[in-house]
């Protein structure tokens, strides 16, 4: 039966405090095996009165964005055709790479590149999954696509992966996987 007992300053989100205790549970069950009912996160909280480091107190960071909402709500936009609220979620290096489209640096390549491929699309999402790193949080969704390809026809059901990185809360870079190049033949 694993504990965790996790030190915080004082000052972080209920819902940031929600975030990381079911991401440790998620760690220790990949790692342990233990069922999550199994696992217990305790958050001791100490005030900035409390703590120093250098001799200085401190006071709490704002705590990273969701990964997987920042994702959903670029994809969301994305779907809309709101590139200016798109565009919000970008880092000013982003990079995108969708099948046959090589290394894309702005959403207006995108546009052009996919002019020609098909009218619209709309993703239908099963599974978000995201993954911790030291600098970098990945989170890879996948699903199908429906929509309608450049003389009308339309299509539904088409698989595809997106992983998306990202630093300091921003997207950096989405490689994307799809059968579209299958369902079109």
């Amino acid at each position: 039966m694993p504990m965790l007992q996790v030190n915080l300053l004082k000052g972080y989100s209920p819902e940031i405090k929600h975030r990381l205790m079911r991401a440790l549970t998620g760690v220790v069950r990949g790692i342990t095996q233990a069922t999550p009912d199994a696992i217990t996160v305790w958050i001791h909280e100490v005030g900035s009165d409390q703590y120093s480091r250098g001799g200085e107190s401190r006071q709490p960071g704002a705590g990273a964005p969701d990964a997987a909402a920042v994702v959903a709500d670029f994809l969301a936009a994305m779907e809309a055709r709101d590139l200016e609220k798109a565009e919000t979620y970008l880092a000013a290096d982003f990079v995108m790479s969708f099948p046959g489209s090589g290394e894309l640096r702005s959403l207006a390549q995108l546009v052009d590149w996919a002019r020609g491929r098909y009218r619209y699309v709309n993703k239908t999402i099963i599974a978000t999954d995201v993954a911790f790193g030291m600098d970098t949080t990945v989170v890879t969704t996948h699903g199908t696509l429906a929509g309608e390809w450049p003389d009308g026809r339309a299509f539904s059901g088409v698989r595809f992966i997106d992983r998306f990185e990202l630093q300091a809360g921003l997207l950096v870079r989405q490689d994307v996987w799809n059968d579209l190049a299958i369902a079109n033949e």
